[in-house]
């Protein structure tokens, strides 16, 4: 390993130990319940739909939006053209991110993707309650849009299925698609993480809920090798599990919010309009 990647790996290993000393102090709001914070920034717990087969906002949900709040005005300064969710279940966490971004205006367009149907049509439901747009797909992770989206996604945010599961339950339809991970939780994991690489625009974000059971720091020096730098933005501890929320981004533009604009002639509705998402939509429904 080179100096700069064991570098960057140290850093990572010292953010992780100092957050699990730290954890405590950073207390969670249940279910139902929301803090002032989250009143104007992120979408209303009342509004968010609901659907017997498809995942609520939960500990998680609250750790990953409550870590893109801490990072609002890093995303502010990005001026991300185009933000994913990949399993975005109730819609709890792309509604959020589009309320905290909504200053940006139309120049910020966003992408939601699930493998259950009915989460497709409970998100579109949360959006509409909240006011805000989101194309929304059915499909697995991000099949059949690896090639109109390549380099071209500026965040992405995944609450991926981590719990350690048998790998047959990966096949699973329904609710148990939203939590089933396979080997150590890893195995769905590590599928979004390649299809992601693809996916990030030069300047890309990722955010990631992981289980400590997934060992967030071998994720990180997987990313490392594919030239992202990484921290942990915050640490979790309930009564079940420790969730750590990670952030990537590659290393070349690390510390450079340049935007696209700057960089290319194209218009945001240029380009996005040449991505036939309601086409897909109903292609997959």
């Amino acid at each position: 390993m080179a100096g700069g990647d064991s570098a960057a790996v140290s850093a990572a290993e010292g953010r992780l130990s100092e957050l699990s000393t730290n954890s405590e102090e950073k207390g969670l709001p249940r279910r139902g319940k929301s803090s002032s914070g989250r009143t104007l920034n992120t979408a209303q717990i009342q509004l968010v739909a609901s659907h017997p087969e498809v995942y609520e906002p939960c500990d998680d949900s609250f750790a990953l939006v409550d870590a893109l709040l801490s990072d609002k005005a890093q995303l502010l300064t990005l001026k991300p053209r185009l933000c994913m969710e990949i399993g975005c279940g109730s819609d709890y966490v792309i509604t959020s991110l589009a309320i905290m971004l909504r200053q940006l205006g139309s120049g910020t367009q966003y992408l939601a993707t699930d493998i259950n149907q009915h989460a497709v049509e409970t998100t579109q439901a949360t959006l509409e309650a909240h006011g805000v747009h989101a194309d929304v797909i059915a499909t697995d992770i991000v099949s059949g849009l690896e090639k109109r989206l390549h380099g071209l996604v500026d965040v992405v945010v995944v609450n991926p299925p981590y719990v350690p599961t048998p790998e047959e339950e990966i096949e699973c339809k329904g609710i148990a698609s939203s939590w089933a991970g396979g080997l150590n939780g890893r195995q769905v994991i590590d599928r979004i993480l390649r299809a992601v690489h693809e996916l990030l625009s030069e300047r890309g974000w990722l955010y990631m809920i992981a289980l400590e059971d997934n060992d967030p720091l071998d994720i990180c020096h997987l990313m490392n090798e594919k030239g992202y730098s990484s921290r942990v933005l915050l640490k979790r501890c309930t009564e079940e599990e420790s969730l750590y929320v990670l952030k990537f981004w590659h290393e070349a533009t690390a510390g450079t919010n340049t935007s696209h604009a700057a960089k290319s002639p194209r218009s945001e509705s240029s380009w996005l309009s040449q991505l036939p998402f309601r086409s897909l939509w109903h292609k997959n429904a």
